[in-house]
Parts: C-alpha cells; structure tokens; sequence
C-alpha cells in the first residue's frame, strides 16, 4: 500500500481529523442491518436507499426522505437504538489502531456523524479508545456536507482548521472537509468500487506513518518505500 497522491506528504499540519465509520471503523454490514428494516418498513427500495445512507446523520438521511406523517426526530432515535444493540461485525480498519496509537492525544479528534452513544459503542467494539475531542451528531445543527463538525472539531482543539488533515471516506464528508478548507485524505478500505477523487487515498493504515517535526507539527510518509 501507498499514498496514491502525494500532496498531503508534503505538508505540516497542527491536528487529524478523523470521520469514523468507513474510516477508522467498518460498521457498514450492522448499518445497513438497521437501515434495511427501516426502509422496508416505510416502503422504500432498500437497495437504492442504502447507498444514500453513509457519511451523513439519521436525522438528516432521514428528512431528505420528506415522507408523509414521518417524524425524522422520532425515526432517528429509533435508528440510533437499534444501532446500539447491534454492533456485530463492527471492526477497526486495518491499522487504525495502531496509527491512531502513535498520534499525540491532544492532535487528533473524531468528527462523526454518529451520535454520542453509538459513535462510543462503535469505537468500543472495534477496540478504538475514544480521543479527548470527539464531535458528534448532536454537536452540530447541520450535519455534513455542511464544514461546521470539522470547523468545531479544529476549535476544540485549539487550532485553525485549515491547518488541519481530515481523514474521511463518504462524499458528503470529504465535502464537508473540502468546505471547512482542510485537506483531505480519503479512507477506501470499505469501498466496493473506485471513489473518483482529486485527494491522495489510502486503502488502510498498515503502511502510513506519522513524525513530528520539531516545531511540533504533524505530517504524514508512507512506509511502502
């Protein structure tokens, strides 16, 4: 594995952050468990409806649906229990462990479309300690591709997000990242087909190291050499 795009190797940053399923976790099989029972049970084709789920909050997958007497409040909360209970397959992307393992804790965030409860359950059962700054859903009024959960996850940790690396793998994310004016390196570890993408991507952690130089700033090699 390698860096495919090399743009971002020749950058210092001041932080990472970090999208969470499909990017450090791979939730996709429980997701789509709870996803599909939805779907089926308000009369939508399941398959189609399932590729517009990922990256984005349940309340907003939810509301973008406009469907007659639904509550997007209500059926999210519906979503996010039942994604609680069924965290089975939930694994770490290769590598991610480790990699996160070697950041220094007070430069990297997780910035989730997840709610609070199910992003620590997922991180929990995919043996990923939680970081100090962790946005979720309820953080933010507009979930991605709106730039306000990486703008926030910058804040919190004290620096300008265009200074920041977001680690993403949806579209409406790397959007999100892309208007927030960060750099992007796209996760495909979990994609079935090719992203179509202008940003360098990796397709796990194994291979990518991070060094700190000595002004304290973050930047990324690939150990592939």
């Amino acid at each position: 594995m390698s860096i495919r795009g090399s743009a971002v190797c020749n950058r210092r940053y001041r932080a990472f952050l970090f999208d969470m399923d499909g990017t450090l976790l791979n939730s996709i099989a429980a997701a789509e468990r709870v996803w599909s029972i939805w779907a089926e049970r308000h009369g939508l084709e399941v398959a189609a409806f399932l590729k517009t789920i990922h990256g984005a909050r349940a309340i907003d997958t939810i509301t973008r649906q406009a469907l007659p007497g639904v509550d997007p409040e209500v059926e999210a909360q519906w979503i996010t229990e039942a994604e609680i209970n069924d965290v089975d397959g939930v694994v770490a992307i290769p590598g991610a462990v480790t990699f996160l393992n070697s950041l220094p804790g007070d430069q990297w965030a997780l910035v989730t479309s997840a709610p609070r409860e199910l992003a620590l359950r997922r991180l929990q059962a995919a043996g990923i300690a939680p970081p100090a700054v962790l946005v979720t859903a309820e953080d933010v009024a507009l979930g991605k591709p709106n730039p306000a959960c990486y703008v926030l996850g910058a804040q919190r940790l004290g620096v300008p997000v265009q200074d920041c690396l977001v680690f993403e793998d949806a579209t409406v994310g790397i959007r999100a990242a892309e208007a927030a004016g960060a750099d992007v390196m796209v996760v495909t570890s979990t994609h079935h087909t090719p992203m179509v993408t202008e940003h360098p991507s990796i397709d796990g952690y194994e291979q990518l190291k991070v060094q700190c130089d000595a002004d304290g700033l973050l930047y990324v090699q690939s150990g592939a050499a």
